[in-house]
């Protein structure tokens, strides 16, 4: 039976603004609603990695691995930098513009991915959200964390698509203005590089 405390756990960290948020919302109102599914989608398969970590045991590893843990925390630095020149830069693959022309899917999903793949704090996060809440069966373990893997992932889905529909919904009243497009632009600029210098000075 699925714990009440863990879908309230679940809920808040899904719901609490982060990377995955920034960018939902960042694509919803440069792309649209149908490119903000895809954003959604991309994010919550980027969990996928660091749910195996933590059910192989990889995350104790990433945790202990000071070299692998700044190798990964990096690189996640630079993609994080790198998107918010993307959000800055004019035409860029974040930038809000008035373009209606349909997203190209794959590109979306995969920066989406790439954004919580290359966060190692996520790994070390389920290693210490789903323990708590796994009944103390070893024989179980594996497939209660799938279980409560599976939860977290499809409510991360949910929750992000309702941000990407909210931040579309705004698109058009943001497109009427070209100096709120600039604003934003340079606010999601913003927000990426601070994430990124966040990362930078985390620790295992």
């Amino acid at each position: 039976m699925i714990s009440l405390h863990f879908l309230i756990t679940a809920f808040v960290v899904v719901v609490a603004p982060g990377t995955g948020v920034v960018y939902t919302l960042a694509t919803g109102l440069g792309r649209g609603r149908r490119a903000s599914f895809w954003a959604a989608l991309g994010c919550t398969f980027g969990i996928v990695p660091h749910l195996a970590a933590a059910m192989l045991g990889l995350a104790a590893v990433l945790h202990t691995s000071a070299l692998l843990f700044q190798v990964v925390k990096f690189a996640g630095v630079a993609y994080l930098l790198w998107l918010a020149w993307q959000a800055l830069r004019e035409g860029g693959a974040l930038a809000i513009t008035p373009s209606r022309a349909a997203p190209n899917a794959w590109p979306i999903a995969r920066r989406g991915a790439l954004i919580n793949i290359l966060n190692p704090k996520l790994s070390i996060f389920f290693l210490a959200l789903l323990p708590p809440f796994l009944s103390g069966d070893p024989a179980s373990a594996t497939p209660e964390m799938l279980l409560l893997g599976g939860i977290f992932m499809a409510m991360t889905f949910v929750v992000f698509a309702l941000y990407g529909a909210f931040a579309a919904a705004a698109r058009d009243s943001v497109l009427s203005s070209e100096r709120a497009m600039r604003w934003l632009n340079r606010s999601f600029a913003a927000i990426f590089a601070a994430l990124g210098l966040r990362l930078a000075f985390e620790r295992a």
